[in-house]
């Protein structure tokens, strides 16, 4: 099947017409006809019921047309991408859960000023999709929790972030310099969104569970931590957030931290496996250096009791 193929009857699907879309297409009637036959016979179906005076598409036709016009709007983007990448310079494409957790934009900007010319772009993008589109090319580079990691999907561990609770100001968990885990047992959790943060969600439940509860959970989602933010502002529930997270700095609200046990939520910087992108080596390596000047791979004096499997080694 050659791409001048699904051209061709995309064109003559819309024209209905051998005259109309051969002057379209800037070739003789025989030529668009010979070529429309030939995808016909390759696919061993027919799409089209020709008469002398009318053209036709059968339901066949008519469902090959919907995926042949994706296919070539997908050929078309491909085309003005590599473009546009040509004209511009190297580009990086960095998946992030979200635009209000520190750490990936402290690793980009890093990259950034060791590497004026590279035009980043942050995707805005929950974990699973971040795997699907590393694999397909999409992204380049992402952050999360390596938990559930596919085949194809390399990653190293980059920060140990603290895990805390996040509340209204007169909350009775706000005048806590530290608060148990155990605590959380007569509160209502808001978790994140699945499709977005499974393993986030996994590793709540998984630390409420591992001293003696199931939490909890507010029925609702929502599709942002400022959304979700709001929400504990309100009172209707509480959010487990990492430190990392610029939503505990939401007027109103209170971030303390949680003990007894003390967690660490693992961020993994996740790539193709096997890339050989001198970008993409870049920003493993600045990650590298800012977790060792800022600490992120401190372990707690008191850890949570949860299994350490998120390192992969450098």
């Amino acid at each position: 099947m050659e791409l001048r193929q699904l051209r061709y009857f995309v064109t003559l699907a819309e024209e209905l017409h051998f005259g109309r879309a051969a002057a379209r297409e800037h070739i003789v009637q025989s030529a668009l006809s010979q070529q429309v036959q030939r995808l016909e016979r390759e696919l061993e179906v027919r799409l089209l019921d020709r008469s002398t005076h009318h053209v036709e598409l059968t339901p066949a036709g008519a469902a090959f047309l919907v995926e042949a016009r994706q296919i070539l709007d997908h050929i078309g983007r491909a085309t003005q991408a590599a473009r546009t990448a040509a004209v511009s310079g190297p580009t990086l494409r960095a998946g992030i859960i979200d635009a209000g957790y520190d750490s990936m934009p402290q690793i980009l900007r890093s990259v950034q000023q060791r590497n004026p010319g590279l035009t980043i772009h942050q995707v805005e993008i929950g974990t699973p999709d971040q795997y699907q589109q590393l694999a397909d090319g999409r992204l380049d580079i992402g952050i999360g929790r390596a938990s559930l990691t596919p085949q194809g999907v390399a990653s190293e561990l980059v920060r140990l972030d603290a895990l805390g609770v996040l509340v209204p100001q007169n909350h009775r968990l706000a005048a806590h310099d530290g608060v148990p885990v155990i605590s959380l047992a007569r509160e209502t959790l808001l978790l994140g969104e699945e499709s977005r943060t499974p393993e986030f969600n996994q590793f709540v439940i998984e630390l409420c569970r591992s001293v003696g509860f199931a939490p909890t959970i507010y029925e609702g989602t929502v599709d942002s931590n400022r959304a979700a933010a709001d929400l504990v502002l309100q009172g209707r529930c509480v959010m487990c957030v990492p430190s990392s997270s610029r939503t505990s700095n939401r007027p109103g609200t209170v971030w303390k931290p949680l003990i007894e046990p003390v967690p660490q939520y693992p961020w993994s910087l996740l790539w193709r496996y096997g890339d050989p992108s001198a970008h993409v080596a870049a920003v493993i390596e600045s990650a590298r250096q800012l977790a060792d000047r800022l600490g992120w791979l401190q372990t707690a004096e008191e850890s949570a009791d949860l299994p350490a499997t998120d390192h992969h080694p450098r």
